[in-house]
């Protein structure tokens, strides 16, 4: 608010204590505005203006200026702060602040602190939580850059004993506990109160797995891969209330219920297009093996120059900071040939680049809750992986945890009865996936290690592997035939893979079905294989 006369001036500057700073007249410098006189006057004052982004996703999105001095994911700081600021809009009862609402956007900023250089790859490999590291990063962060004062400057609270908002952030970027029941045996924070309890279902919800976070990912990756998403986060958020069962939960309208398991699903097809498909995981086993063999030979200076390996460096957060995906780089050029095991991890990382990659041998589904131990194919050099699929809360349903609230009483939170939950929903939430690599293809024969994987899969319990006939092994030559009926193939050199399908009513047995082609394009495999 600028309020100006003859004589004074106020300037009410935004966000700082509802500060006012008065400029009275100088009688030298004026400016004349038509009839008025306005007297000037430069005042070292930090006015606080929101930054504006521009989003590929969510738009123009604007930023506190705090959030800019700590920039890391600003999509989901936004998103955290939509959610927040709906809530208060619709429920003004919930007395959230403007306190509350920059520390859950702070929260979702830096949750993902902690990742090392290609994410999760590294995580699996050296970092049990990285929610862990991302408290140090924020810490680090924090003292580095003096960020106390500026957070008191916008009327946060990071000295006090209680509702100390540091201790709040940090909460939330943990997301702990991870039942419910700790939750309502007592209450585990001391950031705040339980009376806003549902503020730490915002930015990581370890309830239910309902959070802006996965919003966020779950529409970036789809747009960026072209794929289709059903799930609407803005509909969520514009439907989302806070009511009270034990504690004070983030619910949704029980209609809605259809569309969480839409981002579920979601999830899950991302992953076994994307995160997890084979190909994926064979360059991230590739990366994970130079990474293991370079592991005592990239060093990183840490704060008192003490020198960090590559899985250690997350000891030191000055050393973490400049561990980035550069360290593909710096295996896959080292400066010095003089160290053997750096060179056959520069190999490893040569043949990425060369597109010679660990060839899959197979998969098969592990059927029991306790995974078996898994033996390597005595004749292969192979590599094995465990992929689990699910809907983000391993063999639970996730919408077993998660409140809703109807119409006709919208300040009430139940769950959906196991009765009125639809019928088409899948009999399990979760599988597992042995797959087997060989990694040194050269030197074996790829088929013999299929056929010795089939065998061991058959004595040890494990469904066999689907037969599927790779390109290189047949072609087929397709005959003309007569409208309506199956074209006829010959065995040679296939250009197109085909899997055979058991008898089916309306198709014979011993029919092959083509990769690629329509459900109408069946032939016949002559001679029989």
């Amino acid at each position: 608010m600028i309020r100006s006369s003859m004589d004074q001036m106020e300037i009410k500057v935004w966000g700082m204590k509802e500060t006012f700073l008065s400029v009275f007249s100088l009688y030298e410098n004026s400016v004349i505005f038509g009839k008025y006189s306005c007297w000037v006057c430069l005042i070292c004052c930090p006015i606080v203006f929101q930054q504006v982004l521009n989003d590929p996703i969510h738009g123009l999105i604007e930023l506190h200026p705090l959030l800019i001095k700590i920039m890391d994911t600003p999509h989901v700081a936004h998103l955290a702060g939509e959610l927040a600021r709906a809530l208060k809009s619709k429920q003004s009862e919930l007395e959230i602040d403007d306190r509350d609402i920059l520390c859950v956007q702070i929260a979702g900023l830096c949750h993902d602190l902690g990742h090392g250089p290609f994410s999760h790859l590294y995580d699996g490999l050296f970092i049990p939580e990285h929610e862990d590291a991302s408290l140090c990063m924020f810490d680090h962060l924090v003292e580095e850059n003096g960020l106390k004062p500026l957070m008191e400057l916008y009327d946060l609270n990071p000295y006090g004993k209680e509702e100390n908002d540091l201790v709040f952030i940090k909460e939330m970027i943990q997301g702990k506990p991870p039942t419910e029941a700790k939750v309502q045996t007592s209450w585990p924070y001391k950031g705040r109160t339980e009376e806003k309890s549902f503020l730490y279902e915002i930015v990581a919800n370890k309830l239910n797995g309902i959070d802006v976070d996965k919003f966020d990912y779950l529409a970036r990756d789809a747009y960026h891969l072209g794929m289709q998403s059903n799930f609407d986060h803005k509909r969520f958020i514009m439907l989302a209330r806070v009511c009270e069962k034990f504690k004070k939960h983030i619910c949704s309208r029980d209609k809605e219920v259809g569309n969480l398991y839409d981002m579920f699903h979601t999830r899950y097809c991302l992953h076994r297009r994307v995160c997890q498909h084979k190909t994926h995981k064979a360059i991230e086993l590739m990366i994970r093996d130079a990474f293991l063999k370079a592991d005592e030979h990239i060093k990183t200076e840490g704060s008192r120059g003490e020198m960090f390996k590559l899985s250690t460096a997350k000891d030191d957060m000055e050393a973490y900071t400049k561990l980035t995906d550069q360290v593909f780089e710096r295996i896959l050029h080292p400066c010095s040939s003089s160290c053997p095991e750096l060179k056959e991890a520069s190999k490893i990382l040569q043949r990425i680049v060369s597109r010679n990659l660990y060839k899959f041998v197979g998969e098969t589904k592990v059927c029991s809750k306790v995974l078996m131990s898994l033996y390597y194919i005595w004749f292969v050099m192979a590599g094995d992986h465990i992929v689990t699929f699910d809907y983000g809360k391993e063999e639970e349903d996730p919408i077993n945890n998660t409140y809703f609230y109807s119409k006709c009483n919208p300040n009430k939170g139940f769950k959906i009865p196991e009765n009125q939950k639809s019928k088409l929903l899948p009999a399990n939430f979760s599988e597992t996936i042995m797959r087997v690599y060989c990694k040194n293809a050269e030197n074996v024969n790829l088929e013999g290690a299929r056929k010795a994987f089939e065998d061991w899969c058959s004595k040890n319990g494990f469904a066999v592997p689907e037969v599927i006939f790779r390109y290189s092994m047949l072609k087929v030559q397709c005959e003309a035939g007569v409208p309506g009926e199956n074209p006829r193939m010959h065995r040679e050199n296939m250009q197109t893979p085909c899997r055979k399908i058991p008898g089916k009513p309306g198709r014979e047995p011993g029919t092959f079905l083509l990769q690629g082609e329509s459900a109408n394009h069946y032939a016949t495999v002559q001679p029989p294989l």
